[in-house]
């Protein structure tokens, strides 16, 4: 079966080939390209017909061509009488010029291989329609397998028949002599045109009346195509050798049976026995009844009847026939009407055009599309009668699919898009804008739709804007929203400020108010919202609109307005309107009632937020009590661990004096190259670095604890001295380095002067730690100058920054009593033996003032900007808020002279000694 198929497709293959070469050779293709096999037409079907273009103008035609190789089987002079018959057919039909007879473009053209014409487009032969389809492309045509006649085109299409059978006979004196299917063609449109000329007869007296035509007798024994169509041709031809242009018209009785019938003849002849079977024939046709006739139509039956008599002077003439009630259908009436629209005035047009929207439904589409609609559109070169077509043309649309639409009507439509006069095109176009956006491609509704929309707003016709602002709401949600934004609310703005009329105004809010659900919240906002306060009449119709919006925009779930702008700009702006004078009492309600919605849902959201902030603000103090709570029971649990740094702080301090150096060291590094006077001070710390790390570690010296000395007068001459004492040890020590070994770090030492703070053991648990150092803090309850230092009780103060330096111990620290309810007790003076030792002789506090600066105390001066360390109230010393050494004036070795501020007495100092020594 496969191979079969296989060789049935190469030989169709090889057909085509054959006769496109064949085709190729003709002087027809000079000026026509040749394009697919379409069709099959003409005695025998023996035309293969071709749809084509001309080459000059691209218009579209149709090429007949006969292949001199299905006649190669025949003798010579059998080919030639053939080849005659088929150039005397396509010659006359040349000749004749006629709507009902096919036109013919090109005329004929013979060459070594084929016969070839052109004529107007054509869709198929009657007979292929029918189902012939004998000389058709493989595989068939999907148009003509699948066509089908409707009932009007049958009655148009016979009627088309009869007019041309009526020209033939009357104006042209002559009878076809071979109507069959096969020789009526259908062309582009649908309309059914004769051609097939090859057994013409011309009259013998066409001046005479009673008009004569000469007959030649069948001969069996020549081809088929030099031969008509014996199915369809009259008994007098074969039985009486004689023939009539009543012998045409019993050709058209037999075409309408087989066209009721699915193409089947009233007869089948017998070719071999031709004269035996015209004999049965005649009899049959004598008898014949409405048993035979039972698929005619019954309007027409009748009229069949007589045309297939066997008397010829029975049979109806093709005047006669065309004027039957049968063909008096409105549908057909109508196909006939425009085939002769050419000859008709723009009036008698208007008032068909005007019609032809009742008569439209009644027809079929394929009809409409086929049919009528290229008739419509022809007329758009009619200004005049484009308000009167393109209703019919647009409601033509709306039955299409849009695939159809865009092939179709589109194409015609786009050059209409553009016409502005006569203004009623504009309005047609605006009713049908629905149509058109939804059947139209995006490009071509920007590029031809909308600019006819823009217009319509801009026209200075008072109607066209009324009604452009009408229809806009109804075809809103079909506009891209770019071109509403950018294109088409501008424009209806423009007309609701620059117009002087009443109603275009009001429209263009009602306009805006309609289409506002199709817009964005923030350009609502930002643009219509504004754009209402800028019109400037005041009449009741404006305000109701200017209200409308407001309320549109306030109350819609998608847009709504802020309480911000309510405030700030429509509540403003709405009040005064309210007031208006031209204000009746139910548009004064409408106002108010908008006015108190929106007042009412301002209270509601303003209410709500702070009632929120309110609450966050409560939450916030409570989150901030707790964190208070949590953060006085982290300082108790760090004041225990206090002890434990103090009593590793000796052992770090020096050697955080030598990682502070090298990190400064690293830190000037990085910020670039240093100046020569600062490379020789950093040769010269690290010099002195390097002999504190050589000097011998210094050993605490061991001392006993004494009872509480009583108070007598000479105690603070024996202080004095031991101070003394200590600072003469101090200036025979080593030089201390400079402030940049001791540059990131500061430290601060602060004893509490309470009973509480002294039962444990005089240390202040406030203390923080920070990234660059450390700080103590002290309370301070006086204010004496001792150097540069503030101090108001004294601490054994043997936490000298050495390399070996004993870990703190707070029973040798003593606190002053300051509190009043102290005075009266004996002080607690044993921590004072840690000075007064029996290896170090007392110093009074005269002589003490007298010494030069200690250099282990100036080593201790603490550094600036300190005084916000985290630790409490910190003591002064040497004028500095804590312990540190960087930027401090006094650190360098050039300073340690004799401080130029010595200790002053005052009567606060004494007070002060008085609290501690009695």
């Amino acid at each position: 079966m496969e191979s079969m198929l296989n060789k049935l497709k190469s030989t169709v293959t090889k057909v085509t080939a054959d006769v496109t070469s064949a085709v190729m050779g003709n002087p027809v293709t000079r000026e026509f390209d040749v394009g697919r096999h379409i069709a099959s037409g003409g005695n025998g079907l023996a035309w293969k017909i071709f749809n084509g273009t001309k080459k000059s103008t691209k218009q579209e035609v149709a090429v007949f061509v006969f292949d001199k190789k299905l006649i190669d089987k025949y003798q010579k002079f059998e080919k030639d009488q053939i080849i005659d018959a088929l150039k005397r057919g396509v010659q006359q039909l040349t000749r004749l010029r006629h709507p009902r007879l096919l036109t013919v473009q090109h005329p004929l053209e013979e060459s070594r291989d084929c016969l070839a014409f052109c004529t107007e487009p054509v869709c198929a032969s009657l007979a292929n329609v029918l189902g012939s389809w004998d000389n058709l492309p493989s595989p068939l045509p999907s148009d003509i397998k699948e066509y089908k006649l409707y009932d009007v085109e049958m009655k148009y299409g016979l009627l088309q028949v009869s007019e041309g059978l009526s020209f033939l006979h009357s104006s042209v004196k002559m009878i076809h002599g071979n109507l069959t299917p096969e020789n009526i063609i259908l062309n582009k449109t649908g309309a059914w045109k004769i051609m097939g000329f090859d057994f013409c007869i011309q009259s013998i007296n066409p001046s005479e009346q009673e008009q004569k035509f000469s007959c030649k007798e069948w001969d069996p024994n020549l081809p088929s195509l030099c031969l008509p169509n014996p199915e369809y041709l009259a008994p007098e031809y074969i039985l009486s050798v004689s023939c009539e242009t009543a012998s045409d018209m019993y050709s058209l009785g037999a075409i309408m049976y087989a066209v009721f019938n699915n193409g089947k003849p009233i007869f089948e002849v017998n070719k071999q026995d031709i004269y035996k079977s015209f004999s049965r024939q005649l009899d049959q046709l004598s008898r014949l009844g409405a048993n035979n006739l039972q698929n005619i139509p019954e309007e027409v039956c009748e009229h069949v009847k007589l045309l297939l008599n066997v008397a010829p002077a029975v049979r109806p003439d093709a005047d006669q026939m065309t004027k039957i009630p049968f063909f008096g259908d409105v549908g057909a009436v109508t196909l006939q009407y425009f085939d002769s629209l050419f000859q008709r005035d723009n009036l008698q047009k208007s008032q068909f055009f005007k019609g032809l929207p009742k008569v439209l439904p009644k027809l079929p589409k394929r009809v409409i599309v086929q049919r009528i609609l290229p008739s419509l559109t022809s007329e758009f070169v009619n200004p005049d009668m484009v308000p009167f077509v393109l209703p019919n043309v647009l409601l033509i649309a709306e039955e299409c699919t849009k695939e159809e639409y865009v092939k179709l009507i589109l194409p015609e439509l786009s050059p209409v898009f553009k016409q502005q006069e006569p203004i009623q095109i504009l309005l047609i176009f605006l009713q049908k804008m629905d149509l058109l956006l939804t059947k139209t491609p995006p490009d071509e509704i920007k590029n031809s739709v909308l600019p006819m929309v823009y217009r319509a707003l801009e026209a200075p016709s008072i109607q066209i804007q009324e009604l452009c602002l009408n229809i806009i709401p109804t075809f809103a949600n079909l506009i891209d929203y770019p071109s509403m934004k950018n294109s088409l609310i501008p424009r209806i703005k423009n007309a609701c400020l620059q117009t002087s009329s009443l109603a275009v105004r009001v429209n263009s809010l009602v306009c805006l108010g309609k289409i506002l659900e199709y817009l964005d919240k923030w350009f609502v906002l930002d643009d219509i919202l504004p754009f209402l306060q800028q019109i400037p009449s005041k009449e009741p119709a404006v305000l109701m609109g200017i209200l409308g919006i407001y309320k549109c925009t306030f109350s819609h779930k998608k847009l709504g307005i802020t309480k911000e702008q309510l405030a700030g700009k429509v509540l403003p702006h709405l009040i005064p309107l309210s007031i208006e004078n031209n204000l009746n009492l139910n548009q004064f309600n409408s106002f108010i009632s908008v006015i108190k919605e929106m007042l009412s849902r301002l209270e509601a959201e303003h209410k709500t937020k702070l009632e929120q902030i309110h609450i966050m603000q409560e939450q916030q103090k409570s989150l901030d009590i707790n964190q208070m709570n949590m953060a006085d029971e982290t300082k108790a649990s760090t004041g225990n661990q206090i002890d434990k740094v103090f009593s590793n702080l000796g052992t770090d301090i020096v050697s955080g004096h030598s990682d502070c150096k090298e990190n400064g060291l690293l830190a000037n590094q990085r910020k670039g190259s240093l100046t020569l006077e600062e490379k020789q001070k950093l040769a010269k710390e690290q010099e002195q670095a390097q002999k504190l790390k050589n000097q011998p570690p210094l050993k605490p010296q061991p001392h006993t604890v004494t009872a509480p000395v009583k108070q007598t007068k000479d105690l603070t001459d024996t202080l004095r001295e031991n101070m003394a004492s200590l600072t003469s040890q101090s200036v025979n020590k080593p030089k201390v380095p400079s402030s940049s070994s001791f540059s990131s770090m500061g430290i601060g030492m602060g004893f509490s002067s309470s009973v509480e703070s002294s039962k444990r053991n005089g240390l202040n648990a406030n203390v923080g730690f920070q990234s660059s150092g450390f700080g103590i803090g002290v309370g301070t309850v006086s204010q004496n100058y001792f150097g540069n230092a503030g101090v108001t009780g004294l601490a054994n103060m043997n936490m000298l920054p050495t390399a070996n330096m004993s870990p703190y111990n707070p029973v040798n620290t003593t606190a002053a009593v300051s509190q009043p309810s102290q005075q009266n007790r004996p002080p607690d003076m044993s921590a004072l033996d840690s000075l007064f030792g029996p290896q170090k002789p007392k110093v009074s506090m005269n002589q003490l003032s007298q010494q030069k600066t200690n250099q282990w105390l100036n080593q201790l001066v603490p550094p600036q900007g300190t005084n916000n360390s985290p630790l409490g109230t910190q003591m002064n010393v040497m004028g500095q808020s804590g312990f540190g050494l960087q930027g401090n004036p006094f650190f360098n070795p050039q300073n340690f002279a004799q401080p130029t501020n010595s200790m002053t007495t005052s009567s606060s100092a004494s007070n002060d000694l008085k609290d501690i020594f009695g």
